[in-house]
C-alpha cells in the first residue's frame, strides 16, 4: 500500500472531510498539523501550496483540498 500523508490544520473543514473520507474507507495515513509542526509547514510551502489540506501519496502528484475523486482511487 502507498504511504499517504495529510498536512492539515485545526478548524479546517476540507481537512476534516479528507481525513473522514480516508477513515471511512479504512485507508491508513499519517497526518501532520502545520500549526504544531514547523517542518510540516515548510514541506507544504516547499511543495508550492498555500491551501490545506495537502495530500501526498507515494508515486502520485501532491494535491490540495478535499478531492474525493482522487481519494477514491485509493479505496
Amino acid at each position: 500500500m502507498k504511504n499517504i500523508t495529510v498536512y492539515s490544520k485545526p478548524n479546517c473543514m476540507q481537512c476534516t472531510f479528507t481525513k473522514k473520507f480516508l477513515d471511512e474507507k479504512d485507508i491508513s495515513y499519517t497526518t501532520y498539523d502545520v500549526y504544531e509542526n514547523e517542518k510540516a509547514l515548510k514541506t507544504v510551502k516547499d511543495l508550492g501550496f498555500q491551501s490545506l489540506p495537502v495530500v501526498v501519496i507515494d508515486g502520485e502528484k501532491p494535491f490540495f483540498g478535499f478531492r474525493p475523486d482522487l481519494l477514491e482511487k485509493l479505496a
